[in-house]
């Protein structure tokens, strides 16, 4: 039986729901998802590692249990990616680098074991910047399969680290895939390509077998094609591992239904945000994205984040903590081996970093954390432009400065939410809200510690009201 085309853009309760009614076997669905992957996977620089043999066993798997009627949840049968720092057995785990091109474990991640007693099916690893960034780079180019390529443009970049997982999931060649983020790298590449990606609260999914970047920093979460996706897939990778003494030791379970109403919930925003920081031609799109959340009947109020180095704390850890990971590599000489010339250098001087600057930096950030929890004393939500605009071209540095032209606003609203929100562990949402010629701009939501539900209650919400996510690129 033949799967159709809208089957590659279809959620996940919409192919289990088809798997149930026999419209197709999970053996059709993931070989039609193996193919798309294999075949414009490399298109996109987006394919690390077919797993089509280990996917087909366990479809057949699958199939002999809906035979049976046996049941075992909204996950069963689908197909998925892992960007490449998760481990899976079977295959090379390379963390988008070439020092580690051969690099093989003997067994999975906690979360590819969550997903495969959830009876989702692997297709594949997605591409990644290599190292998932770390020390910094300065051309998309710096990863093993080559700069990560939008589909919405094949001139512009997918977006860092988790390069291959939004492009894939934009692109229709996974129905999800897992991605990682220590400051930005869900948010910027979901945004960039138009999916919907989660971040979950530091914590709330283990990282055992998850390459380490920043201890303090890292999480694994979804990127979807819906917040109720995103909510799926949280519920079956959250919760306490003891391989990894970061988690929180809590579950998480989507339940949209037992959700505060809109009307008893508070959002903060920043107007300087949307109409100065922004830039000017996506300032539309993201001012109708904020009407549409006013429209909710929730209080929305101004709010600003408090003065505070985010971005050099963010830095200054990451670098130490990185560089401390990255150690033998670098001592090695094999650091050398990097793709970037930028990245190389930034890693070799996190190994720079004094421990009382590691430690101030710390200091500071439990300032943050504190700041927050006054901030979310009075408020349920923050929303604000995901990014600025569009992807950058894939030709451009991503250290290039912003255009001289205008001055600055006086104040920096939520501009810092990214390194903010991860110096706290906050978990945030990321929703398309609209196209700039012809590429996609989004809306980020960041809450509280744990308050996934209450972020997935409001991206439900808006992606019933709007069709933005239900964008295909032109493939």
């Amino acid at each position: 039986m033949a799967v159709d085309d809208a089957v590659f853009f279809a959620t996940i309760t919409e192919l289990n729901a088809k798997l149930r009614a026999k419209q197709f076997s999970a053996l059709e669905l993931t070989k039609a998802f193996c193919d798309r992957l294999e075949r414009l996977g490399p298109r996109y620089n987006a394919l690390a590692l077919s797993f089509r043999e280990q996917a087909i066993r366990q479809a057949k798997d699958v199939d002999d249990e809906i035979k049976r009627e046996r049941f075992r949840g909204p996950l069963q049968g689908i197909p998925y990616g892992a960007k490449d720092l998760l481990a899976a057995a079977g295959g090379p785990t390379t963390w988008g680098a070439k020092p580690y091109a051969g690099q093989v474990f003997k067994e999975d991640a906690t979360v590819i074991g969550k997903l495969e007693k959830s009876k989702a099916i692997l297709c594949g690893k997605l591409s990644m910047v290599e190292l998932a960034g770390g020390g910094g780079y300065r051309f998309p180019a710096a990863s093993l399969q080559g700069p990560g390529i939008n589909p919405w443009d094949r001139s512009r970049w997918s977006g860092g680290s988790s390069s291959g997982s939004g492009s894939a999931v934009a692109a229709g060649l996974v129905p999800f895939a897992l991605g990682s983020e220590t400051s930005g790298s869900i948010l910027t590449p979901a945004a960039f390509c138009g999916v919907t990606g989660l971040r979950p609260t530091y914590g709330l999914v283990s990282r055992h077998g998850a390459m380490a970047l920043s201890w303090t920093m890292d999480k694994i979460g979804p990127m979807c094609r819906s917040a109720e996706d995103c909510g799926i897939v949280l519920q079956a990778i959250a919760g306490k591992d003891t391989e990894d003494p970061g988690t929180a030791g809590k579950s998480f379970y989507y339940a949209p239904r037992f959700a505060r109403s809109f009307a008893d919930l508070t959002i903060g925003y920043a107007p300087v945000d949307f109409e100065s920081w922004a830039d000017e031609t996506a300032r539309p799109a993201f001012v109708q994205a904020l009407g549409v959340f006013r429209s909710f009947g929730s209080k929305v109020v101004e709010i600003a984040l408090p003065d505070l180095p985010y971005g050099p704390l963010t830095s200054t850890i990451i670098s130490a903590e990185g560089s401390s990971v990255f150690e033998e590599l670098i001592t090695s000489g094999k650091v050398n081996e990097l793709a970037d010339a930028k990245q190389i250098a930034g890693l070799k001087a996190g190994l720079e970093i004094l421990a009382k600057d590691y430690l101030r930096a710390m200091r500071i950030r439990s300032i943050v954390q504190q700041e927050f929890r006054k901030l979310f004393v009075n408020i349920d939500v923050l929303i604000t432009p995901a990014r600025s605009g569009i992807a950058s071209k894939l030709s451009d540095p991503l250290d290039r400065g912003g255009s001289p032209a205008s001055p600055a606003p006086a104040s920096r609203g939520l501009r810092d939410l990214i390194p903010a929100g991860n110096l706290a562990g906050l978990p945030a949402l990321c929703l398309p809200c609209g196209f700039v010629d012809g590429l996609p701009v989004a809306i980020s939501l960041v809450g509280r510690p744990f308050s996934e539900n209450t972020l997935l209650v409001y991206g439900r919400e808006y992606q019933q009201r709007t069709d933005w996510h239900r964008r295909r690129p032109p493939v």
